[in-house]
Order: C-alpha cells, then sequence, then structure tokens
C-alpha cells in the first residue's frame, strides 16, 4: 500500500513539476495519471464495502469442552457491482476461532458461504463477533473498514466424563429405588390409579383415564426414599494451582467434524470443575435430587432439584466459575450446612491441604449427612503439600475419600469409589442406623 501511494505521488509531483516549468507535454499526462489514480482508487475504496452484509449462524449456542463448533458465514453482496476482494476477519474472543478468509471477485447480486469449524478447549462466555470486512482499491492505495458487532454468545460447558457407578447416598428409609408404600405427596414415582375419593387434592386427578372411564380416577405416589445429593465445589483462590500450559493443537479428525481427544488443563479448578459437571450430569440422570454451593466472583447456592433445566443451571453455573473467593471449604460447608435436609450426601471437591476439612467433615457426621470427599491432590498439580497427610486423616474418620492426580482418567478414578473404597464395611450404615433409631 505505501509504495503504491508512493508511486502516484511522484507522478503528481513529477507532472506537476514538469507543468511548471514548462518541460514538455509528457509531465502534464504524468500529472493527471496521477491524478486519475488518486481519484480513482479512493473511489473504488469507498464503493468496495458498500452493499456487504454478513450472516453468521450456529446450529447450536451451548457446547462442551472438547466439541467441535461448526459456524455458518454468509456474505451477500446486495450491489450490482461485484468486489475484487474482501478480507473477513473473526474477531471472536474464542480462543482459536476459526472463521477468517480472503473472498476474491464476489459478482453483484451474489452469496458466497462457508463453515467455520472451532475445536473448544476452554469453558465459558464467548462472543460471536464482531465480524470486520476489510477491502480496497485493485492497486493497494486505499483500505476501508467496515465492523459488523456481535449478536450472539456461545456458552462453553464443562466437559463431562462417563461415570459407571458412585457411592451412593442412603437418604432415610430403607429400600431400593423405589419404597412400596403409599405416599400422600406427589412424587416422581406414581404407582398407579385408583377411583377418586373425598378429600384428594384436583392435582392428582388423571384426566384422560377419568374420560375413558366416566369417572374420576386420581394417581397414586410411591414414597421416594432417595437423599439429596450436594456439591460443595471449593473455588478458594488461594489454594488452587496450576502446571504450566500450552493448549494442544487440533488434529486432522476435527476437519470432519468429529470430537478430538482433549485433555483437561493441569489446573485444580479445571478438574474440580470437571468432576462437579460429571457427578452432576451421572446423579441426575439417576432422577436424583442434585444442589451446588459453591464461591466464585459471589456466593452461589442453586437448590436441589431433578430435572433437565436443573442440569442446565448448574453446567452453566460451572461453565463460568473462577478461584476468585476468599471462603474456604470449611466456610461454605458451615453457612449451608445447616439448611441440608438430614441423609442428605454431600459431596466436598476440594485440593486444599489444610485440616480445617477434617472438623467440616465431623460436623457434617454430626448433623447426619453423609461427606463424600473428592480431593485434588494440589501437590501433583504444583501446588501446597500435605495432600496425603489429609487423605489418610479422612480414611481414619471412616470417610469416603477419593484422591485424584494430576493427569488421572476421571471416568475411571470417579467410576471405581465405590468399588475400592470400602469394601471391608459400608462406613454410611454406623450413622444411618443411629438415626434411624
Amino acid at each position: 500500500m505505501k509504495s503504491g501511494r508512493l508511486l502516484a505521488i511522484l507522478l503528481l509531483l513529477c507532472g506537476a513539476v514538469g507543468v511548471i516549468v514548462g518541460a514538455g507535454e509528457i509531465y502534464a499526462r504524468l500529472f493527471y495519471l496521477g491524478l486519475f489514480l488518486l481519484g480513482g482508487s479512493w473511489l473504488w475504496a469507498k464503493l468496495s464495502l458498500r452493499g456487504l452484509s454478513v450472516e453468521r449462524r450456529a446450529r447450536s449456542l451451548r457446547a462442551s469442552v472438547g466439541d467441535v463448533f461448526e459456524e455458518h458465514f454468509e456474505l451477500a453482496n446486495h450491489a450490482k457491482l461485484g468486489k475484487l476482494w474482501i478480507e473477513l476477519f473473526n474477531e471472536t474472543n474464542l480462543p482459536a476461532a476459526a472463521g477468517s478468509r480472503l473472498l476474491t471477485w464476489v459478482g453483484g447480486r451474489q452469496k458466497r458461504t462457508y463453515i467455520a469449524r472451532t475445536w473448544l478447549t476452554q469453558r465459558g462466555g464467548f462472543r460471536l463477533g464482531p465480524t470486520r470486512l476489510i477491502s480496497g482499491d485493485p492497486f493497494g492505495l486505499f483500505r476501508v473498514e467496515k465492523v459488523i458487532p456481535a449478536q450472539d454468545v456461545l456458552v462453553v460447558l464443562p466437559m463431562i466424563y462417563k461415570i459407571d457407578s458412585f457411592i451412593s447416598p442412603p437418604g432415610l428409609l430403607p429400600g431400593g429405588q423405589v419404597i412400596r408404600r403409599k405416599a400422600q405427596d406427589v412424587t416422581p414415582h406414581a404407582a398407579g390409579v385408583r377411583e377418586y375419593a373425598p378429600g384428594d387434592p384436583m392435582k392428582r386427578i388423571h384426566w384422560p383415564s377419568s374420560v375413558r372411564r366416566g369417572r374420576l380416577i386420581v394417581k397414586e405416589f410411591e414414597q421416594d426414599p432417595q437423599a439429596e445429593v450436594w456439591l460443595f465445589l471449593d473455588a478458594q483462590s488461594s489454594i488452587h494451582a496450576q502446571k504450566p500450559y500450552e493448549p494442544p493443537l487440533p488434529n486432522s479428525a476435527w476437519m470432519f467434524g468429529k470430537r478430538p481427544r482433549f485433555e483437561l488443563p493441569p489446573s485444580t479448578l479445571e478438574y474440580a470443575v470437571s468432576i462437579s459437571a460429571s457427578l452432576a450430569h451421572y446423579f441426575l440422570a439417576q432422577r436424583r435430587a442434585v444442589g451446588l454451593v459453591t464461591a466464585g466472583h459471589t456466593f452461589t447456592v442453586i437448590p436441589a432439584e431433578r430435572s433437565v433445566r436443573q442440569e442446565g443451571k448448574l453446567l452453566e453455573t460451572l461453565a463460568f466459575l473462577e478461584a476468585e473467593s476468599d471462603l474456604s471449604i470449611a466456610d461454605l460447608l458451615a453457612a449451608q450446612a445447616g439448611q441440608l435436609p438430614q441423609g442428605s450426601s454431600a459431596i466436598l471437591i476440594t485440593p486444599t491441604a489444610f485440616p480445617t476439612l477434617l472438623a467440616a467433615v465431623d460436623d457434617l457426621q454430626r448433623r447426619k449427612l453423609q461427606p463424600v470427599v473428592i480431593l485434588l491432590m494440589a501437590e501433583s498439580f504444583g501446588g501446597h503439600r500435605g495432600s496425603e497427610t489429609l487423605y489418610t486423616s479422612l480414611l481414619e474418620r471412616n470417610t469416603p475419600v477419593c484422591r485424584i492426580y494430576c493427569g488421572a482418567n476421571l471416568s475411571a478414578e470417579l467410576s471405581t469409589v465405590s468399588a475400592h473404597l470400602f469394601t471391608q464395611e459400608n462406613v454410611w450404615q454406623r450413622p444411618l442406623l443411629s438415626h434411624l433409631t
């Protein structure tokens, strides 16, 4: 661009000097040529982005870490004149985002489309834009830009690992998945139908059966013995650690929309978030009520529920969680333990190496709550020492605890918790029997 402008300026100067000194007609032609070149190029550049629009579409604005995100770009030229060249820059804050292209000769009333695929390696919210268009004249003398603001936000959820089995909280009632005993309240477990009796609430009437039989029919429900599952995620800034890390480069498989193999960054926070997401998905798939307590930028409590909508709320909260809190895991438990129903399970996910965790676990057991500790071994992530001593102390208290080292296979480690931790004796049996008696 600079060399082109310099050439045009030299033509103008030479021509102007020649005309002034009367050196000949050739200098006048050089002057007019330089003037025409600058004026024509400026006008061409001004018109090069007229009538252009860009549309960006995605099948879904929610994805997970490790997925390949596909975005459809459409550049439309609504003008009658063609465009010689267009540079399209995708200025999203999504890491390693694709989508930037150099398009040549977009004819009048034509469209150019393409698909950009980005490997998602970081959770959080990312703007899909802005989109910057750059063009100019054929000689490169002038460049013009046009910025199209971002309109959509992509939410990248934490990576979920498959869990085959996990320690299940026993609740307050004996039995299996469902207690075969009629319940007065509406529960997730329907037992059957019967004729309406005076005093039955209207919300229990089963209208399709009532219409077929010509009389009021109500639904009956069985008691639900399943205790609530509460996830306590430690987001205290001073205890989390991370080793030096460079984001991985995608392989050839992702170009065909396949999910590449992804490994979590060597960060205790990323491991803790993925573990929480995986456990939430596992228990909600079993129709358990799952709640979350954590403190990142703010103190967050999501009440325990069982639904697909609940999973969405939990995953979205975890997607934006950062280790920005001064509250320890013991502080989280002290603030919320009194609100948990007796018999509930409190799963503590923490990289702490401090003995304050032991006092918090003892308090949970006194409250007839069932603690499980997922202990991230901070030293393996480059953090504080003392995790092994804390692990031994938890075992001495008959507390279910699972050690997670940096680089561990989370799916395998979490799936074998119930198989290899406490095969000799059910550590929850004593507090449960004492409560029932």
